[in-house]
């Protein structure tokens, strides 16, 4: 285990608050996070432990911003929130029995989708669009789903939930926001009392870093309250291309030969 001394202590509490306040935008933050905590010296199973928290805090502050604004509409957010931390709990669970071969080779790809649906649709601002599902089929498949995705993987989680909102429910890039962030807290919260249970929390990193990702998610979701989709979008592609590269430079990763295959 890690020497818990000031210095890195200060140093991963200054990454988590870049992470708040990325996450709070466009999710992701962990691509900064979970690296950090490696460094630090956590074992892989630590690291995304500890980073629950800190996940779990970033996405905890967004909302209530977001609520603050009246973004939230609680009747319906609720519901699809307790569907989105049964998932993460069931997925938290399955880790160690899920391969994660597929999830691997998939995540990538859907991730550059989903920035190339974000970079090129036409209409995507602060108003609604026409819904392609009602509110009910959508609570009993998309937050399930996903959570399940965050707790068995996690990287772009907050994506495909703003996805989901936007396509299927067809929100505004705001209010799809401000919802994904109350889904993201059920799944991450959900995630993080497994891994508590389990032991893989490391409380002194995790509380540290929990506070620097409040205070980066207040800061980034009032910005992206104040600018809208012209932040957001743009962000949001970034960072799905960035969490695509990062899984794709992986060596376990399956596409990573093929890749190297072909520029080879």
């Amino acid at each position: 285990m890690i020497e818990l001394d000031l210095y890195v202590l200060l140093s991963l509490g200054a990454v988590a608050f870049l992470a708040g306040f990325v996450d709070s935008i466009a999710g992701g933050g962990g691509l900064l996070t979970v690296p950090a905590l490696v460094i630090a010296g956590l074992d892989p199973v630590h690291a995304l432990g500890t980073n629950k928290l800190q996940g779990c805090m970033a996405s905890f502050s967004a909302t209530i911003a977001f609520a603050r604004a009246k973004l939230i509409e609680w009747k319906s957010a609720l519901p699809l929130a307790l569907i989105s931390a049964a998932g993460g709990i069931l997925g938290t669970f399955s880790v160690e029995i899920i391969p994660n071969y597929w999830l691997q080779f998939m995540i990538p790809v859907l991730l550059v989708v989903v920035a190339f649906y974000f970079a090129l649709s036409r209409g995507l601002g602060d108003s609604r669009i026409r819904a392609r599902m009602s509110v009910g089929a959508f609570t009993f498949t998309i937050p399930l789903i996903v959570g399940f995705y965050d707790g068995v993987f996690g990287p772009g989680a907050g994506s495909f939930y703003m996805l989901g909102f936007v396509t299927l429910l067809g929100f505004g890039i705001i209010k799809a926001t401000a919802h994904t962030k109350l889904l993201n807290f059920g799944s991450n919260f959900a995630s993080l009392c497994v891994f508590s249970i389990k032991g893989y929390v490391i409380l002194p990193i995790g509380l540290t870093m929990a506070v620097g990702a409040f205070l980066g998610a207040q800061i980034g979701s009032r910005l992206a309250m104040r600018i809208g989709p012209k932040l957001i979008r743009p962000l949001l592609v970034i960072v799905c291309c960035a969490m695509a590269s990062k899984l794709l430079m992986d060596p376990a990763n399956p596409l990573h030969a093929i890749i190297v295959g072909w520029l080879s």
